[in-house]
């Protein structure tokens, strides 16, 4: 359809916006990305205290296989040994027949990968386990009394997970 002018009649004036258009839209997209990244923010906070739940529950799910492993010897309860290598948690080499002590080498939640600092005894055996992330955790207090001395650590490797029973003097021995 075209449009036809009559002559001599005037066409009503056309306003310059002068660009409030574009300025409206710059504003609703700055007010946009401020908001989302205020969402970004909450949600990166949210994952890594998902996380940092899920490091303590494998953490103890560690401790409490190390103290198995060390209780069940085959040679009796005087003897206090550690497995070697995690996987012996898995299937204790020391029995002919499947001693389980633990369903899976978890992965690390902190670092994504399946290696695991290990704190070992003078006879190599491992007795605690702890992540290799040096990132500074969000929790610093309220733990569980067994993991009461992650207070105030300054970075996720300071969580140690350890398995360390008491002899009949009171001393504890790894």
């Amino acid at each position: 359809m075209q449009l036809r002018i009559r002559p001599g009649s005037r066409l009503p004036p056309v306003r310059y916006m002068g660009g409030a258009i574009f300025m409206g839209m710059l504003a609703v997209v700055a007010i946009m990305s401020i908001g989302l990244f205020a969402v970004g923010d909450i949600w990166s906070t949210t994952r890594q205290r998902e996380k940092e739940q899920e490091l303590l529950f494998i953490g103890h799910q560690f401790r409490s296989a190390i103290e198995a492993y060390s209780q069940n010897d085959p040679r009796g309860k005087q003897v206090q040994t550690y497995p070697m290598y995690l996987e012996d948690m898995l299937v204790d080499p020391r029995y002919p027949n499947a001693h389980r002590y633990l369903r899976k080498i978890y992965i690390d939640p902190m670092t994504g990968k399946n290696e695991w600092g290990l704190l070992k005894n003078s006879n190599g055996g491992i007795y605690g386990v702890y992540s290799l992330s040096e990132d500074v955790p969000i929790k610093s207090d309220n733990f569980d009394m067994a993991d009461a001395g992650f207070s105030g650590a300054k970075q996720y490797s300071s969580w140690t997970f350890t398995y360390s029973p008491s002899v009949p003097d009171g001393t504890v021995r790894p």
